[in-house]
């Protein structure tokens, strides 16, 4: 892409994460002879209205539980009565369980885990923003109640207009289900989910199926529909197939619901604090104090070790800054104490590019390379280096952030912030040093002393 053009976009991108990055209702007030500035200014809030779609969200920074202070609790899982090889899939579907009810409670960006060591089973709770400990424990500790419910008499000659009140329940609840478990259809090799029934629930639910044959039978999870299959046919084995439009993560998520409800995991609390905010806003004041120190330091180590080309990366390091901040509210990412040091170091990491490209353009112009041709060879020929050096950060990060929530690495969630800020980072890293810095060189680096001309050979 010609420079020209691609100062404008860097300009534009700039710009829109000026915006999205403004605080919210900050308060702005100076004057300057005649001129006066008086207003609070903030940033806009993304809505979103679609015909069946509406989403709504203010662009603010999301504070984790160090820095905005909360709840802290560690539950552990009774699975002395609980199989070896069930035991995962039931902490799983404790998770899930807790998970759906601090949802309903409205507690913002919680963080929920499973842990598992040395024969424990725990769920790590945090919930920003709470600070009423004993209701976070109440919240939390209910058990499930999973219970089937069919549609009253008066609304089974239009079944398709029923409503959630419109069903009632059988007697027939999550206590009588034995298990349930991911199927395929041998035909059709589609996911379903199969459950089955103890004795006293095969006989209930033999009744239930013979009355209702042509209308849903609707499964409720605390007083949630999770889904309503249509009987088919009456079922006096006691094992059931749910099918439907599944995928094999959907219809686990459904087996893992149904788990949970039937089968409750007691669970007992092992440690519970209050984090509260002082700590965190003095967290806060004291990195953002630090950040601001070392990137100045940088910008003066830029300039004084590379003198224009320095400033030109020093101000391609303020739109690295802008736009992991805008990606920071767009997303969003928690933020916490350990992921803004992850921020830190990948600012480490773009001032490493860029030196890596000047010293590599130093090479070219001592080999007697006119300036146009050794700034391309020396940014393509910085390319591997910075490549090789930011592929083995990237798995690094990858490894501490433990996406696939293996047993055997990290599951901690500030450890994981630290990860996924590095990550965002090291991203944007590449983009400002190999785009935005060689846009800007390449318009407005021309030295008095040298003379780009063409070297005929």
């Amino acid at each position: 892409m010609a420079p020209k053009k691609a100062i404008w976009i860097i300009l534009f991108l700039t710009g829109l994460c000026l915006l999205v990055d403004l605080p919210k209702n900050y308060y702005l007030k100076f004057g300057f002879g005649n001129f006066k500035v008086d207003r609070i200014i903030s940033s806009p809030e993304i809505n979103l209205s679609l015909p069946g779609l509406k989403f709504s969200r203010s662009l603010e920074i999301k504070k984790g539980l160090d820095l905005q202070g909360g709840t802290h609790l560690v539950l552990e899982a009774d699975m002395k009565d609980v199989s070896q090889e069930e035991r995962k899939s039931r902490l799983e579907g404790a998770k899930n369980v807790v998970q759906r009810r601090v949802d309903l409670y409205g507690v913002t960006e919680p963080l929920i885990q499973t842990l598992e060591s040395e024969g424990n089973y725990r769920l790590l709770v945090e919930l920003p923003g709470s600070k009423n400990i004993d209701e976070a424990i109440d919240l939390i500790g209910k058990t499930a109640q999973l219970d089937f419910r069919q549609l009253s008499d008066d609304k089974k000659a239009s079944p398709e207009a029923a409503l959630i009140f419109d069903y009632q329940p059988t007697g027939l609840t999550g206590s009588m289900l034995k298990k349930a478990q991911v199927q395929f259809n041998q035909e059709t090799g589609e996911p379903m989910v199969g459950i089955s029934f103890d004795d006293e629930g095969a006989q209930l639910f033999s009744q239930i199926t013979t009355d209702n044959v042509g209308y849903p039978l609707a499964i409720f999870l605390d007083d949630i529909p999770l889904t309503a299959p249509r009987v088919n046919e009456p079922i006096t084995s006691g094992e059931a197939v749910i099918s439907g439009n599944f995928n094999v993560a959907s219809a686990k998520k459904l087996a893992i619901q149904l788990n949970a409800g039937a089968l409750p995991v007691p669970l007992k609390i092992i440690e519970q604090r209050t984090i509260g905010a002082t700590l965190g806003e003095e967290s806060v004041n004291k990195s953002i104090r630090a950040g601001l120190i070392g990137l100045l330091v940088v910008i003066l180590f830029m300039i004084a070790g590379y003198g224009f080309l320095g400033f030109l990366a020093s101000l391609a390091l303020v739109i690295y800054g802008l736009i992991t901040l805008a990606l920071y509210k767009f997303i969003p990412v928690t933020l916490t104490l350990p992921g803004i040091a992850g921020f830190i170091l990948s600012v480490g990491m773009a001032v490493d590019a860029n030196i890596l490209i000047f010293e590599r353009i130093k090479e070219e112009r001592w080999l007697g390379k006119p300036l146009n041709v050794a700034m391309e060879l020396g940014f393509g020929r910085a390319w591997d280096s910075i490549k090789d050096a930011n592929v083995c950060t990237l798995i690094t990060a990858f490894v501490l952030f433990n996406p696939f929530n293996w047993g055997f690495l990290n599951t901690s969630g500030m450890v994981r912030g630290f990860a996924l800020t590095l990550t965002l980072g090291i991203a944007v890293s590449l983009f400002t040093g190999i785009v935005v810095t060689r846009t800007l060189i390449r318009l407005f680096y021309q030295p008095k002393k040298a003379v780009v001309k063409q070297i005929e050979e």
